[in-house]
């Protein structure tokens, strides 16, 4: 078996992918070969030292191989992880400030708002490409996506591309904590099923899984009622006024929402101006680099651990025919998986997996107060998509007209046109 890991070299996704393979045990003794690819050469290297290390301490027979052209590792593979980006923090920034100085008070600008456009456009540019490549060297492999905006550029794989493709994000696990929190169980105990759009999700059941009990109301209405500062205004109205327990995190959701910013605020907090300025800088250590110099013990419990994301265990439900159900995955609505959503769109739902590949479970309907809220996107989603395949400019103004954030033609024409420019070496060129 060959898993090929596209993006290896991030400090982020592509070590905890690292580890999450050669921590697994259930994939020693199956020939596995895991191939590591990443177009920085030096960040592919600092990987493969991290990857050695742990294939020592981890005393597994798991081969690893670097390679800086994804071409010559991808023949012959099952699994194709991407996870890739490029300039991510500064093309970010501009992904937020720009829309805001033009009055669209958005949030994030990642993965939803005005900003997300062309964060999706240049996330096309690098994982189409790749996907193309797939198509032609390894065409019966699964394509795991981790690549950001998710549900954007999986609509994208899913509608120019022939790829075997789904989505992955561990976003739903915030959600699952907390419900173990309210209801005052463990996780494990607890019979629960998520579903809708990438980083706007709802829980549509909790139930004890010995008794039956339903704990969703019990749920919802500490959920409303938490003042301890741990969870954002915005998550508690949405279960206040809409009985609604959804992603604990106020960043993510309100990214989708025209109000989110009004709980959020103006401050991008991952670039410097929340941060202490000061006359001496601290470097902060880079604890993946320091591991990969050997300056950190080989069997560092700190690093040397299995992350929540689904992959690995996917992989594995899939090579030992498991049968297990997974609580997250994002695939095409195809079968009408949420019920009152349309059948094109990505969607985000459980799934079981086997030997069969992954098959994602129907749940129903979501409630309409909340469908309502991600019609929107799922239409710009679609625009999007035709806008890049076309490379029209009034495609992309479309979308971007249909966005909650944006009240204005003439400033949107004028933010569309000034990150076309900015952004042009990552773009291709729209008309």
């Amino acid at each position: 078996m060959k898993i090929v890991l596209i993006g290896a070299g991030s400090r982020s996704f592509g070590f905890k992918q690292v580890m999450d393979v050669l921590l697994c045990r259930e994939l020693r003794g199956r020939g596995v070969t895991f191939s590591l690819v990443d177009e920085d050469a030096a960040r592919l290297e600092t990987m493969m030292r991290v990857a050695r290390r742990a294939r020592v301490a981890a005393e597994t027979d798991i081969a690893v191989e670097g390679h800086i052209q994804r071409r010559d590792a991808l023949p012959g593979a099952d699994y194709v992880i991407i996870s890739v980006a490029r300039r991510r923090m500064e093309l970010w920034e501009q992904d937020y400030r720009v829309p805001l100085a033009y009055g669209f008070k958005h949030v994030l600008g990642e993965n939803g708002g005005p900003g997300a456009i062309f964060h999706a456009l240049r996330s096309f540019e690098l994982v189409l490409p790749i996907c193309r490549d797939v198509e032609a060297l390894c065409p019966k492999a699964y394509v795991l996506n981790f690549t950001n905006p998710e549900a954007r550029v999986l609509h994208a794989i899913k509608h120019l591309t022939a790829v075997n493709a789904y989505g992955f994000c561990h976003g739903v696990f915030p959600a699952l904590k907390k419900l173990a929190e309210y209801t005052g169980r463990p996780q494990e105990s607890l019979d629960i099923v998520s579903a809708g759009m990438n980083h706007f999700y709802c829980i549509l059941r909790c139930r004890d899984r010995a008794t039956g009990e339903n704990l969703l109301p019990l749920a919802v209405a500490r959920a409303a009622a938490d003042a301890s500062g741990k969870v954002g205004p915005l998550f508690r109205k949405f279960a206040e006024i809409f009985g609604i327990f959804t992603f604990p995190s106020d960043d993510h959701t309100g990214e989708y929402l025209s109000f989110g910013s009004e709980f959020h605020g103006a401050l991008w907090k991952y670039g410097r101006e929340c941060k202490p300025v000061r006359s001496v800088e601290t470097p902060t250590p880079d604890l993946v680099v320091e591991y990969a110099e050997g300056r950190r013990p080989a069997n560092d419990p700190l690093l040397l651990k299995r992350s929540e994301e689904l992959t690995t265990p996917i992989i594995c439900d899939i090579e030992l025919d498991r049968n297990a159900e997974r609580p997250a995955v994002n695939a095409l609505n195809r079968e009408g998986y949420i019920a009152n959503l349309p059948r094109d769109i990505v969607v985000e739902v459980p799934v079981r997996a086997d030997a069969g590949g992954i098959h994602p479970i129907a749940v129903g309907e979501v409630p309409e107060t909340f469908a309502a809220f991600m019609r929107p996107h799922f239409t710009i989603h679609g625009l999007l998509t035709e806008a890049y395949r076309t490379r029209s400019r009034k495609g992309l103004l479309q979308a971007l007209l249909l966005d909650p954030n944006v009240d204005s033609i003439v400033r949107a024409e004028k933010m569309l046109d000034e990150m076309l420019k900015l952004q042009a070496d990552f773009l291709p060129a729209f008309e």
